[in-house]
């Protein structure tokens, strides 16, 4: 546990990408199995104890250390975990066990339950000092943050071993932490696990956004850029996966596109919702507001299913009846998937239409027209390109749609996490209900945390210490009176939300620090953006 938790203390001091490589790469070659399996497994956000949460942590701490010296302190950090390794009290009598090994703090979380939590995490915190016991929260709750994403824990790994980085991201997929067969297949030369008859996740071919560039449309086609989720779905040996773009199964989330596909294949789509019309330009496809109701559900109840029912609207055919198609040019992948599609339900899958268009400049306008909510711009594809992992430069592209803009009021502030930790960088914005000279109040409708360079964020974190008006735990209010200038990609009606708008993607575009603040915009600008 203490190398695991000078890497984790390692990871959150380095800024570098090829920094944090060499730190995991050099972890994983010296230490032995299965500790390393076990802290790849954290690191890509593989593990779960569910006895043990944040509020758990939060309960320990407040029964050892003075509530409001916990409050402070929680609230200046900005962090649980960092706040409750450094204020644990030292055990009363010296402990005689050694600090655990990753496997053994491992176990002894997943043997905890609710009822016993609150006795045999302490010991294990007893046993380590404030980097082990930070270490040791991070790995319990699963949220990591040290600036490591699966994608580059996976890097790493192929780095230390000399190995494809797009190999790993297949097997990986096969298997369970902490990963034997893949050890022993990357650092021992073993044979690679045996994964013909497994449905397993392919890594996803990916686009280069469009800036600045004209293509000829003689060597590209073009698609609607569609606003769901992508997914792959895999068929073999008699059994049906759905893949998110990370590699994750979320197939029970979405149980009624298990049976909808029964012929051996791995395809490439956005998944949707079907929304409330069923013609237009859609195609019925609802909004992602609709479709984020479902997301992240263990079990889906019987009425959600009928109200929003899921479906794919096909891209690509990775493989086709045992045929591994991804060497062929897109053209003839496209021809195979369309002499599919009528042996697939219409209800659970369709096919993305080709956008027709002249030249390069009438694609434009075409894309600038396209409002529609499920629509976010289009993607541009060579003709001639294979499907191959990862971004590769002139093969796909993705050109978003110019996004919307609104000017609000800055309404209330927290404090960041990570390295934004001691900075006021997530920001509540509202606008008006009416001319606030008039009685008009501000309602929210959005929040962010992005769009502002470092300096301007040592601005705005001082315009909210200095303009606090009012507090709610973490929470500041803020006097009305900084208009951000606010970028998002579609609003939709929610009832969640007391303004009964929920924007999507919502990003600071410009700080207006010249403009008053009675001239933001009213909720009737948003609301006219809403679609049916």
């Amino acid at each position: 546990m203490e190398q695991f938790a000078a890497l984790v203390d390692a990871l959150i001091y380095t800024r570098s990408r090829n920094g944090k490589l060499t730190l995991i790469a050099d972890y994983l070659r010296v230490t032995p199995d299965p500790d390393r399996g076990w802290a790849l497994a954290a690191l890509t956000d593989g593990l779960d104890f569910p006895a043990v949460k944040s509020s758990t942590i939060r309960n320990l701490l407040k029964d050892r250390v003075d509530p409001v010296l916990w409050s402070l302190s929680r609230d200046f950090v900005g962090d649980t975990a960092e706040t409750a390794s450094f204020l644990w009290p030292e055990p009363l009598r010296p402990v005689d066990a050694p600090p655990p090994t990753v496997s053994e703090a491992v176990a002894s979380l997943a043997a905890m339950t609710r009822a016993s939590v609150m006795a045999d995490l302490p010991r294990l915190l007893d046993r380590l000092d404030a980097k082990g016991r930070y270490a040791l929260f991070k790995l319990a709750t699963g949220g990591m943050r040290v600036g490591v994403s699966a994608r580059l824990a996976k890097v790493a790994f192929a780095q230390a071993f000399d190995v494809e980085v797009d190999k790993v991201e297949e097997l990986w997929h096969a298997l369970a932490p902490p990963y034997a067969e893949l050890f022993a297949w990357a650092a021992e030369g073993a044979a690679p696990p045996d994964t013909a008859n497994m449905p397993l996740f392919r890594p996803f071919m990916l686009a280069h956004p469009l800036e600045n560039t004209e293509v000829d449309l003689a060597d590209y086609v073009a698609e609607w850029k569609w606003d769901g989720i992508r997914v792959q779905l895999v068929h073999v040996g008699g059994e049906t996966r759905v893949y998110s773009r990370s590699g994750d199964d979320i197939s029970a989330t979405f149980p009624e596109l298990i049976d909808a596909l029964a012929i051996p294949a791995v395809l490439d789509g956005e998944l949707l919702v079907r929304g409330s019309h069923q013609g237009g330009e859609t195609g019925g496809a609802a909004s992602f507001n609709a479709l984020q109701q479902r997301l992240g559900r263990k079990t889906v109840s019987r009425k959600m299913l009928a109200e929003a029912p899921a479906f794919v609207r096909l891209y690509d055919a990775l493989a086709i009846g045992g045929d591994d198609l991804r060497a062929l040019p897109w053209s003839d992948r496209r021809a195979r998937l369309e002499a599919l599609m009528p042996r697939l339900p219409d209800s659970h899958f369709d096919l993305s239409q080709i956008v027709e268009a002249e030249n390069f400049a009438q694609l434009a306008q075409i894309r600038e027209g396209a409002r529609d909510e499920a629509i976010e711009g289009l993607m541009l594809k060579r003709r001639d390109s294979p499907y191959v992992a990862g971004r590769k430069t002139g093969l796909w592209y993705k050109w978003k749609r110019d996004p919307l803009l609104v000017d609000c009021v800055l309404m209330y502030a927290q404090r960041g996490s990570g390295k934004r930790s001691s900075f006021y960088s997530d920001y509540t914005f509202g606008c008006w209900t009416a001319d606030p000279d008039e009685g008009g109040e501000l309602l929210p409708v959005g929040k962010a945390y992005s769009g502002f360079t470092d300096e301007e964020l040592k601005k705005l974190d001082r315009h909210v210490r200095q303009n606090t008006v009012n507090r709610f735990g973490p929470v500041r209010e803020t006097d009305k009176s900084l208009v951000f200038e606010v970028a998002f990609d579609s609003v939709h009606a929610s009832k969640r939300h007391k303004s009964g708008l929920a924007m999507r993607f919502p990003r600071i575009h410009r700080i207006r620090w010249d403009k008053p603040a009675h001239e933001a915009d009213r909720i009737e600008a948003l609301l006219a953006l809403v679609r049916d």
